[in-house]
């Protein structure tokens, strides 16, 4: 097994960062569609 130096440690790139944007602009295009779901077809809550 080769082992890894900090310096090489620091330069690699990895795939979580990629996910996390890919995940964040998922939600905020999810929260925009509830919001314009809610406006353009309200309903009283369910009790």
């Amino acid at each position: 097994m080769k082992e890894i130096k900090t310096s090489e440690l620091k330069s690699m790139k990895a795939g979580a960062i990629h996910w996390g944007i890919v995940g964040l602009i998922g939600g905020i295009i999810t929260f925009f569609v509830g919001v314009i779901d809610g406006y353009t077809n309200p309903s009283k809550c369910r009790q």
